[in-house]
């Protein structure tokens, strides 16, 4: 039974892969951006268990890295229909371009979920409800060049749910003068595209310009190691390092371990 389970299931992805041939691939991004941009496809390279993924795409890649704990917390109360759950992942890393220049970059990622939960009253009997009643997700970034003494960007992207309230949603890269404005993407914003798994990213936007893109699941089930990173061609060397930073910042924390999550489990960002 378990193998003709795994036969359909493999039927299914690859017919889901087979709809998705010659449909629109990548995230849409402006028109603008992908005439004037660096397309630079992104190697994950591996990840050990104290380690992010070691990126590497064009002339960047990361040389250094290591990650904290990520720690789970939940407080119920005494039957365990109410719950609150805290998630918490810490990770540091280091990016160098041609010049050898490096962008050195910590980041924070907490998530609370609030739900409640039916409640097996005898054995195969419940009782309740499940659902998730709130969720908050914050993600932090601080990105500073070793080529400048003075000068940090913050990265950051935070999302609120209530079940009674609006959702609400951030997400920027920001210093002391200029603010990026990033903004989620799809395959599906060009294409009028309804495949089950759309190619997902972000595009950063300046002055209501696209100065870079990064997509970090390609389109279908099988959407894991279709990275990709669209960088104005006409950018600073040091300000497309930091672009460069906060989107390897950004496929971390979307990596496959998310999008598994996503497709397959509870979303928990």
């Amino acid at each position: 039974m378990h193998k003709i389970k795994l036969y359909l299931c493999l039927v299914y992805f690859l017919l889901l892969t087979a709809y998705s041939y010659g449909q629109q691939k990548n995230i849409c991004i402006s028109e603008e951006l992908s005439n004037n941009s660096d397309k630079l496809k992104v190697k994950l390279g591996i990840k050990w268990s104290n380690q992010i993924w070691n990126f590497k795409f064009g002339d960047y890649k990361v040389v250094g890295s290591k990650t904290g704990w990520k720690t789970s917390k939940e407080k119920s109360n005494f039957f365990g229909s109410k719950a609150e759950t805290e998630i918490k992942y810490d990770f540091a890393f280091r990016l160098t371009n041609k010049l050898a220049d490096t962008a050195i970059v910590r980041a924070s990622k907490n998530v609370s979920v609030g739900e409640i939960r039916s409640f097996e009253l005898f054995d195969g009997f419940f009782i309740g409800d499940d659902e998730v009643l709130s969720q908050t997700s914050f993600f932090i970034s601080h990105i500073r060049l070793s080529n400048q003494k003075e000068g940090v960007w913050t990265l950051v992207l935070a999302k609120s749910y209530h079940k009674d309230l609006d959702s609400e949603e951030i997400a920027f890269l920001q210093n002391e003068e200029r603010t990026i404005i990033i903004a989620e993407v799809s395959s599906r914003e060009c294409s009028g595209d309804k495949q089950q798994f759309p190619a997902l990213g972000f595009e950063f936007i300046e002055n209501d310009k696209a100065i870079g893109a990064v997509q970090y699941a390609g389109r279908g089930a099988f959407g894991y190691n279709k990275n990709m990173v669209w960088l104005k061609s006409d950018l600073d060397e040091n300000f497309k390092l930091v672009l460069a930073a906060a989107m390897a910042a950004l496929m971390e924390i979307r990596g496959p371990d998310y999008l598994e999550q996503m497709y397959f489990g509870n979303d928990e960002d």
